[in-house]
């Protein structure tokens, strides 16, 4: 049987990045994992997880939760440094 850290492992997303996925779209981890994972594969998909990202950011900005919007902020910069398409897609 395959654990949660196991699916991390075999998918292209951080920890991190599953769990703003998970946030922004109200669903468990494993969800967002699976979620990710499929986004991931399709054209618009890795544009997507940029703006779920992003609007997490917002969200905790307007929070006024600056540690938070700071974590984001990484974990932002962490996927377009692992996802070049990013930039080109969007």
């Amino acid at each position: 049987m395959l654990t949660y850290e196991d699916c991390v492992d075999l998918c292209d997303l951080t920890d991190e990045e599953i769990e703003a996925i998970a946030e922004h779209e109200h669903v468990p981890r494993m969800v967002a994992l699976e979620l990710g994972n499929y986004l991931l594969e399709n054209d618009d998909g890795v544009p997507a997880i940029k703006e779920i990202i992003m609007d997490d950011i917002w969200r905790a900005k307007d929070q006024g939760d600056v540690a938070k919007t700071a974590k984001l902020k990484l974990v932002l910069q962490h996927f377009v440094s692992n996802h070049p398409c990013v930039e080109a897609c969007a």
